[in-house]
């Protein structure tokens, strides 16, 4: 079973400094119908307006993943952690049980564009910690590459939850096929161009929930970039 949501239907927050799209319920907007997906609670694509961002706010029991796509992101936290996120590179936050952190756009001219995830956590209450990586985009061409799982398999990031999160760049007409195992889901992302997954087609910020399905081809109309959760 595969279930689209289409980015023309995601929430919307339009705060001028910020336009943020909401696959899933978030702050002001709420859609009982669209959760989260097994232990993906939050999924918005933000534009950070340049010299804008984030004041200081706190989190707890949440795993965070955020992948810039352009521009760059200057990331401040309790644990003493304060570094510059650049286009390509991911961040993750295991809030665990309490961190404060702020994320602003340093470039006079630029507007940032990030996906920012929120997982649920297997556990509550650990230690807070913090990862940053780039990965070598050459090894995701028409393929998964694993950026995030639970054992920081592939010097992936580590995420306190079952859930692995691949990248792919697929080129027009290349295919990448995903194998879903016994008991397990998926939802897949498109962060640029389209692509389609059995058939069913999905343009730049659209996702799709798939269960009960064997396998997953995911074939590019246009050249593509998209983001594969693999989930308990």
């Amino acid at each position: 079973m595969i279930h689209l949501r289409k980015s023309s239907d995601r929430g919307r927050g339009d705060h001028g400094w910020l336009n943020s799209y909401h696959t899933f319920s978030f702050a002001n907007y709420h859609d009982p119908d669209h959760m989260g997906f097994r232990a993906l609670r939050v999924m918005n694509e933000d534009r950070v307006a340049s010299g804008q961002g984030f004041g200081t706010h706190a989190h707890h029991d949440m795993e965070i993943v955020s992948y810039v796509l352009d521009g760059a992101l200057e990331h401040k936290d309790s644990m003493g952690n304060g570094e510059i996120l650049k286009a390509g590179e991911f961040q993750r936050i295991s809030a665990g049980s309490g961190i404060t952190h702020s994320e602003f756009n340093p470039s006079t001219d630029q507007p940032a564009h990030f996906y920012q995830i929120w997982l649920l956590p297997a556990v509550k209450g650990l230690e807070p910690s913090y990862e940053q990586k780039s990965f070598d985009s050459g090894l995701r061409r028409n393929r998964l590459q694993l950026v995030a799982s639970p054992d920081a398999a592939e010097g992936s990031l580590t995420i306190q939850q079952d859930v692995r999160i691949y990248l792919a760049d697929v080129q027009a007409n290349k295919d990448v096929l995903f194998e879903l195992p016994e008991q397990r889901y998926t939802w897949i992302q498109v962060l640029r161009g389209s692509v389609q997954v059995n058939s069913v087609r999905l343009e730049a910020g659209d996702g799709v929930a798939a269960s009960d399905e064997h396998k997953l081809q995911i074939v590019g109309d246009a050249d593509s970039e998209i983001m594969l959760f693999d989930l308990a």
